[in-house]
């Protein structure tokens, strides 16, 4: 086997460093994937901007026949036009200005400013206090606020602050009555658990910080490389980042192991998407021998101000001094493309990067809002019901004083009750309702049906029952990220997945036929050489507007969708010949590669799905550069071989590629067969714009409707033949036009529609789908039923988006999806939203541009529409506009919203949201651990919210009314007491009775109720609509609250009314007769309310009825047996 060799050696970088200067970097390492990609990738970026020079009237600096090295020598020598490079796919629809608000940080605390630093460690004396810290840092306390932050966050609840108010005028001897502990032990009980709680959660994410900020990095130095943990990095650091290592902080690009300076990133922590990002090195740094020359330079950095715009950097890079071939200052600029951003991870070789932004100043953490401590509205319906419970103990002490005309010193006696009907606000209510949401978070963990879940915030379980907005990501959430090729239509005929073979029956036919025909030439001695002259023909036989037959026409299809793409192989052929051998031997036959697993790198995850499916059919993508594509025919291995062995490899000069935008909607290029010389025009795009451009037909719109409906994303396919003479006229045309100086974009496209874009063969079309997540469809059609209202926000283009909404049914089928997109003005914006208004049932899809300006004018009128829509999808958003939906929705509806998300872009999201749900995927598990329930993929969420959401809800509901009427039956019953008994403030039941009632004798029955439901779990899930009902509150409602109020007045004057009449002549036969009413009353009206018997619940009623039977004996305090 021949030695690899890297695309850069293939394509001529020797002689590129010996024009340029470029040293070759590890001279003796191995090549790796990223080197390949890398090459490519760049001459991608390459051709895109050349093409969109010429579209914007700018003279190109590149030539199509330039080879990669040379272009990225080019590079170097205009470095003035490199930031300009629009090198990230996202940048052209996600980028967003940022505004002076941006660069504040929460409470308006300034970020951090432009910084000017010098380049050379070794000249930076590292103020420490001059920037923040390298440290994430994601918990809520710290030694010093820990206790004033949970008391404060306690105590600001009404609920709370009557206790400790209570509490403390025990302290008063005038006031006191009772034991001390029966007002202060619960409520420093309920603190207790609530601090230990927060604590123990702020415990694990200081853990989970420190685990971060302790990963090691490579520091480089004068003295040599220095290990040191990641909060150690400092601005003005120089960092090596290693291969898949993410990088610790935001970091100027000065060199990479790629000789081009290239190199790239996985950004799915920053914005969610999943392909790979290109990065340039700076120039005059790439260009050193090694990394220790860096501590030759002397110069200067300029970055701006830190704000949250991932596709926005401005920055200089000045080098004074110790450059080898300057001896002037050389002033770089730098933007974007030269960054490294905090929370990425290199993808490809290794990187030196000059730190710029640590701590909270980098994109990620500006990008990352802070947690925040959540309160359910339950706890709030909670809090409010307390308000008036304290007006009804207030009117009632005040009754009882008036009552007695204001004698004495009325105002101790006015204390008095309010103390003795304290309990009329119960704050055993905390307690039980903590100890229920503990519960309902351990039923939630042990639920088989949903393995894996965890909840990292037990105090908003209820929550989880009142959703009324849930908000989306796509990638990772909705969908696998995996496109699937599912179906080919090509007017006739139609393929499938599940009739691959059949396609690769017309190709192995296709060839072996025309190895017949080559049977009676020398060169069919050998298979190989057979193969390879059928091969040679394969664009050169057949081809043209005359009716073919099926293998034919398939083949063609098959081989115009291995060419027309933007995808590299990431592993190459070790047989196979490089493109200089290839070059070299034009009139050779071609040579044959051993067939083996190819593993692929685009910008666009559906192109990989065509390319995958050729690959199934025998026709594979062996090699991808600048100048050429290789491709390995595998159909012609013979079948008992089971697809091992060798295959003759067929190449194709690259002579023009005009990349896919998001205005042409369409990708095409020209290929030329070297042995054959036959040149091909081939295009695929959208069906909106191809339809004019391919021969008339019959099938073409029906058929993309068809596959529209299903979901999938349709590309159509057309190729054109072009002679010599034809070509020539073209290039000579498109020269001409590449050179006018006024209305150049309008002359190269006039030249490209006159010869290429006319009178294309329709090949066939294209059907991917983005593979959803298991259940994805069924469960939002459950959420739908239930009345949840369901967004979608996506980093993803328009299409895309569209695609996976309709596919996901988030759509219906019969429902008209009206779409927002290229907006700038906000005259624009207000007709697209007068227009929204007209539609009374639709899906609205809005692209990140036009949203940013509608939130900017038109957010009130905005949110008012789309609140009534059943769906919305946001397309492009920034991990910052995703947070502000949220934070909009729940301001202007007052609804619950529910968040989902599954990596680090959607964390913002997820903190934003009254609950937020982090998936664990492969985006890694920073939403996961972000989030307030974490679960392992979305169609968990249905069970999540219409089973545990019920029952947490209900059971919290029933649970808070029962204890309020236990608080307020025993103060009813004190004020019929004291009324009859001259208005005195004596209490009726004191020390271990009145502990006992709210602990022993009744808490465990209570308590109980948590295992109650309302209908089975089948019946839960088989009609969502009984979810819709749980969202309009009416389980803990005034009404419901005013009814209990009324059975407690009347149950707790009966039993007192009752005691009195059966009075004897002591006081204590009172109280015997009194409590005893009490206790029995309350196990009979828990046993009422229970709508599912549970077999707890029977053991708490009779073991509560056995306690307070053995009390009777044991507390002769409080109790006369011989009464009894």
């Amino acid at each position: 086997m021949s030695k690899r060799r890297t695309v850069a050696s293939r394509l001529g970088s020797a002689a590129m460093a010996a024009a340029h200067g470029y040293e070759e970097i590890d001279r003796q390492r191995s090549p790796t994937t990223g080197e390949a990609i890398a090459m490519h990738r760049l001459s991608t970026h390459i051709h895109s901007r050349k093409n969109s020079d010429e579209s914007a009237g700018m003279s190109s600096t590149f030539s199509v026949d330039t080879p990669l090295m040379a272009t990225a020598a080019d590079l170097d020598q205009q470095r003035i036009s490199i930031p300009s490079l629009d090198l990230e796919d996202s940048a052209r629809d996600g980028s967003r200005g940022h505004t002076h608000a941006d660069d504040l940080g929460s409470g308006g605390k300034k970020r951090g400013k432009a910084r000017t630093e010098p380049l050379n460690p070794l000249d930076n004396s590292f103020k420490k206090a001059k920037y923040p810290a390298n440290v994430v840092s994601n918990n809520k306390y710290n030694i010093i606020t820990f206790l004033p932050i949970v008391l404060f966050e306690q105590f600001k609840f009404f609920f709370n602050l009557y206790f400790l108010l209570v509490a403390l005028s025990q302290f008063v001897p005038q006031l006191r009555i009772g034991y001390l502990f029966t007002y202060v032990g619960p409520l420093v009980f309920v603190l207790a658990v609530t601090m230990a709680k927060e604590w123990h959660d702020d415990h694990a994410r200081k853990k989970r910080d420190k685990e971060a900020n302790s990963q090691r990095y490579t520091r480089v130095t004068a003295d040599g490389p220095q290990v040191v943990p990641s909060a150690k990095i400092r601005v003005g650091d120089l960092v090596l980042i290693e291969k898949n290592q993410r990088v610790p902080a935001d970091m100027l690009l000065l060199r990479t192991t790629e000789s081009s300076g290239a190199c790239f990133v996985r950004t799915d922590q920053l914005d969610g998407e999943t392909d790979w990002k290109l990065r340039i090195a700076a120039p005059p740094t790439q260009k050193l021998h090694d990394n220790m020359d860096l501590f030759a330079l002397h110069g200067s950095v300029y970055a701006d101000a830190p704000h949250k715009d991932i596709y926005d950097f401005i920055g200089t890079l000045t080098i004074d001094s110790g450059l080898p071939d300057a001896a002037d200052t050389v002033t770089v600029p730098l933007g974007a493309e030269n960054t490294l951003w905090a929370n990425t991870t290199l993808a490809s070789g290794s990187a030196v990067g000059y730190v710029i932004y640590t701590g909270r100043d980098t994109r990620a953490a500006m990008n990352t809002g802070h947690a925040q401590t959540k309160v359910g509205i339950l706890d709030s319906e909670v809090n409010r019901l307390s308000k008036i419970l304290f007006v009804v103990t207030l009117a009632l002490s005040l009754a009882m004083v008036a009552l007695d005309g204001f004698k004495a010193v009325w105002y101790i006696t006015l204390f008095r009750f309010l103390i003795l009907l304290s309990s009329i606000i119960p704050i055993s209510l905390r307690v039980n309702l903590d100890m229920g949401k503990s519960f309902y978070s351990m039923t939630i963990e042990r639920d088989a049906e949903i393995p894996g879940s965890v909840v990292r915030n037990s105090m908003i379980p209820e929550e989880l029952g009142r959703i009324e907005y849930c908000l989306t990501d796509k990638t990772g959430t909705l969908t696998r990220n995996e496109m699937e090729l599912k179906r080919i239509h090509m007017g006739v005929m139609a393929y499938t997945l599940e009739t691959s073979d059949e396609v690769t029956r017309h190709v192995r036919a296709n060839l072996k036929d025309r190895v017949s025909a080559q049977a009676d030439s020398p060169a069919a001695s050998s298979a190989a050489a057979a193969a390879s002259a059928a091969a040679a023909t394969g664009l050169a036989v057949g081809h043209g507007k005359a009716r073919r037959d099926m293998p034919q026409r398939v083949f063609d299809m098959v081989e115009s969708l291995a060419l027309c793409h933007n995808v590299t192989p990431a592993e190459e052929s070790t047989a196979a010949a490089s493109s200089d051998d290839a070059a070299s031997m034009h009139d050779e036959r071609l040579s044959v590669a051993v067939a083996r697993p190819m593993s692929y790198q685009a910008s666009s995850p559906d192109e990989i799905a065509i390319i995958k499916w050729t690959e199934l059919v025998g026709v594979v993508l062996a090699e991808r550069s600048l100048a050429s594509i290789t491709l390995r025919l595998d159909a012609l291995i013979p079948e008992a071989q089971g697809g091992r062995g060798t295959a003759p490899t067929m190449v194709y000069d690259i002579l023009h590629v005009f990349p896919f935008t998001s205005e042409s909607k369409r990708m095409g290029i020209v290929v030329k067969s070297r042995l054959a010389g036959d040149i091909f025009f081939i295009q695929k795009g959208a069906d909106s714009v191809m339809t004019r451009i391919v021969q008339y037909n019959d099938w073409l719109d029906e058929e993309c409707g068809n596959m529209a409906r299903d979901g999938l994303r349709t590309l159509v396919v057309g190729r054109k033949r072009l002679s010599k003479e034809t070509y020539k006229r073209f290039e000579a045309a498109y020269q001409r036009a590449k050179v006018t100086v006024v209305g150049r974009a309008d002359a190269i496209q006039h030249v490209v529609a006159e010869y290429l874009e006319n009178d294309l063969e329709l090949l066939g079309l294209t059907g991917v789908e983005d593979r959803l997540q298991d259940n994805v469809r069924a469960t939002l059609e459950l959420l739908g039923n239930a009345g949840i209202k369901v967004w979608m926000l996506t980093g993803d283009k328009v299409e895309t988006a569209t695609c996976v909404a309709v596919s996901a049914k988030l759509v219906r089928r019969d429902q008209l999806i009206h779409v927002i997109a290229g907006l700038r003005t906000a005259h624009e914006v207000n007709d697209a939203l007068e227009t929204l208004r007209t539609l009374s049932d639709c899906c609205l899809v809005i692209d990140g541009d036009s949203l940013q300006v509608t939130l900017d004018f038109f957010r009130d009128e905005f949110v008012q529409v789309a609140a009534t829509l059943s769906a919305v999808v946001c397309c492009r958003c920034s991990p910052t506009q995703k947070a502000d939906i949220v934070r909009l929705l729940q301001k202007f509806t007052r609804k619950r919203v529910l968040a989902v998300g599954d990596g680090g872009n959607d964390v913002s999201m997820i903190q934003a949201a009254n609950v937020g749900v982090g998936l664990v995927g492969k985006e890694g598990k920073q939403a996961s651990l972000a989030a307030d329930f974490s679960i392992n993929q979305f169609s968990f969420l249905a069970r999540l919210l219409l089973w545990h959401g019920r029952n947490s809800y209900k059971r919290s509901a029933k649970l808070a009314q029962f204890v309020i009427h236990r608080g307020l039956i025993i103060s009813i019953m004190q004020v019929v007491f004291s009324a009859l008994f001259y208005f005195a403030p004596i209490a009726l039941f004191q020390g271990m009775l009145l502990v006992g009632y709210t602990t022993v004798y009744t808490m465990a029955p209570v308590f109980s109720l948590v295992l109650d439901r309302d209908v089975t779990e089948d019946i839960a899930l088989l009609y969502p609509e009984l979810y819709a009902e749980l969202t309009k509150g009416r389980s803990l409602s005034y009404k419901t609250f005013f009814t209990w109020l009324l059975i407690s007045i009347y149950q707790g004057g009966a039993l007192m009314m009752i005691a009195l009449w059966l009075f004897d002549t002591e006081f204590i036969h009172v109280v015997s007769i009194a409590f005893t009413g009490l206790v029995l009353n309350e196990l009979l009206m828990v046993a009422l309310e229970i709508r599912t018997w549970h077999r707890w619940m029977i053991w708490s009623i009779l073991g509560s009825l056995i306690i307070y039977i053995a009390s009777i004996w044991v507390l002769p305090a409080y109790f006369d047996p011989s009464f009894i």
